[in-house]
């Protein structure tokens, strides 16, 4: 089992907001690339999805929720057909059946990320990502870089954070951005 975290992030590491949702003043900067860098399995996930879980905070399940179920494309079957657990603070999304294979995580990620046996694939849910990392849990993380310096916005990695060595193990381009995996070095 790996924990594998997957985000869209600007060159100077801001996480927040990528596809303009949240409404804040400079969101959306992911999408002004054009559809074509954030269609697909960018991340090359593959049988990734297939075999493991897909982790989510409550927002970015809404989100999502709102848009896989509507798509037919090979890569939303796979966003579609994996079993997706949903981190909630607050109250629980209304009706968890709009996504299929969505199920309300009880208690701590970080319990239940140690007691999965699968693949754990968190997406966006910056929130559960801190978490998991304050937990020593992330064992991978494929970041889709684009070439957009915010100066302001929640980053990734933030300043109080936990100490990380990591290898890199992979660097392409995928049209306007890099995508870049590293794993976490070996204690």
């Amino acid at each position: 089992m790996s924990v594998v975290v997957i985000e869209f992030i600007t060159l100077d590491g801001v996480a927040s907001d990528p596809d303009g949702s949240q409404a804040t003043p400079l969101g959306g900067w992911a999408f002004r690339h054009g559809p074509e860098a954030v269609a697909g399995d960018k991340f090359r996930l593959g049988r990734t999805l297939d075999d493991g879980v897909l982790l989510l905070g409550r927002a970015t399940w809404e989100l999502f929720s709102r848009i896989w179920p509507g798509r037919d494309d090979p890569f939303a079957a796979r966003m579609n057909a994996v079993p997706k657990l949903v981190v909630s603070r607050s109250p629980a999304p209304a009706d968890m059946s709009v996504w299929r294979n969505s199920q309300l995580l009880e208690g701590d990620p970080a319990d239940a990320v140690k007691r999965e046996r699968r693949d754990v694939v968190v997406a966006g849910s910056l929130s559960v990502v801190r978490r998991l990392m304050a937990a020593d849990l992330v064992d991978e993380y494929r970041l889709l870089t684009f070439p957009t310096v915010l100066g302001t916005g929640q980053t990734l990695f933030p300043a109080e954070g936990p100490h990380i060595d990591l290898e890199c193990l992979a660097a392409e381009r995928v049209g306007t951005a890099v995508l870049t995996r590293y794993r976490r070095v070996a204690r």
